[in-house]
């Protein structure tokens, strides 16, 4: 494997680059001319740098079933956190026992740019980035970090909910359903109202870009300057259905904590606009702004065709992603 060839922005997908552009550079980095090639090999072709990285794993406190190393810039170098040092972003490497796993990082780079360059949505700041053998990684700036190396209090739905692997076993992060973390929010938020339309937003994308991993402990609430807690900024999107054969939602409850079955989802087994729109009004959405943050996600959005085209997956992929795209919506626009 060697360097792409790069034509577009690997954190913005602008066109017209051959590194990070100067606006990624400044939200990323800040400001700082960072290189796109990071200064290690992959752990899979070098065992001195896997070593640097089993030892860095140890001290990083971020769970989850992908491996995560933590970085921190140094001068304009990204090199692996040392003890005692708090770690500023997070690498996330290429995983295994998936499908097409060497597509995983450009994959979540893309859903996360769409995210936030087609949708609006408050998205950590990511980007690609290289490994000297060329292998791809994700990275991402620790939103929860701040400038003098402490940090806002931050708690993901799980802890809010009260589930740990002891109580409720090992998909403890999947025993729920949008609408009770919804409910979280009503508790756990005083600007309830303005968050709980960013969930409903977040939710609906989830659902029309296939992220079957928008579990419990991939949302969470984070302070802010006044000490309340308001929804941090989206993390780990990525269409799973490109690496593996999951259900339309990722918490087993799906929408509704009831029995609430539409038309389209008794008809279909897939979420129709009528579940979107029953799930607006259990949050207390009016009709008015439902429509209004629905209507993206129903039209095709060219801004999407876009992004798939510039981002860094394989041709194969491209058009996988687009596809999945493209019946998700048609599926909810049905019924």
């Amino acid at each position: 494997m060697s360097i792409p060839e790069i034509k577009y922005c690997p954190g913005t997908l602008t066109e017209g680059n051959d590194t990070y552009s100067t606006t990624c550079l400044r939200k990323m980095f800040n400001g700082r001319k960072v290189s796109h090639i990071l200064p290690y090999n992959s752990p899979k072709v070098s065992e001195d740098d896997a070593e640097k990285f089993l030892e860095n794993r140890k001290r990083i406190s971020i769970s989850g079933v992908q491996e995560k190393l933590s970085l921190i810039l140094d001068k304009n170098k990204l090199r692996l956190t040392q003890k005692g040092e708090q770690g500023t972003y997070i690498l996330k490497p290429v995983p295994q026992d998936l499908k097409k796993v060497d597509q995983v990082p450009a994959n979540e780079h893309l859903t996360m740019q769409i995210a936030r360059q087609v949708y609006g949505i408050n998205t950590a700041e990511s980007a690609l980035i290289f490994f000297k053998n060329g292998e791809p990684a994700n990275i991402t700036k620790r939103f929860d970090v701040k400038e003098d190396g402490t940090k806002w209090g931050k708690e993901d739905f799980a802890s809010l909910a009260g589930k740990t692997s002891e109580n409720a076993g090992a998909d403890f992060k999947y025993k729920y359903s949008y609408e009770e973390l919804a409910e979280l929010v009503f508790k756990y938020v005083p600007a309830y109202m303005v968050e709980i339309e960013k969930l409903f937003r977040l939710v609906i994308f989830n659902y029309v870009f296939s992220n079957g991993d928008a579990h419990l402990k991939n949302f969470s609430v984070l302070e802010t300057q006044n000490g309340d807690y308001v929804l941090s900024p989206a993390y780990d999107l990525v269409n799973t259905r490109i690496h593996v054969d999951d259900s339309g939602f990722a918490l087993g409850g799906g929408l509704f904590k009831d029995n609430f079955e539409s038309e389209a989802m008794n008809k279909t087994g897939h979420a129709g606009l009528e579940d979107f729109y029953e799930f607006a009004r259990r949050l207390g959405i009016p009709a008015k702004r439902r429509d209004k943050i629905l209507e993206p996600f129903l039209s095709r959005q060219t801004g999407v065709d876009v992004l798939i085209q510039r981002s860094f997956l394989n041709d194969q992929t491209k058009r996988e992603y687009l596809l999945h795209y493209q019946t998700r919506r048609n599926q909810l626009k049905k019924y």
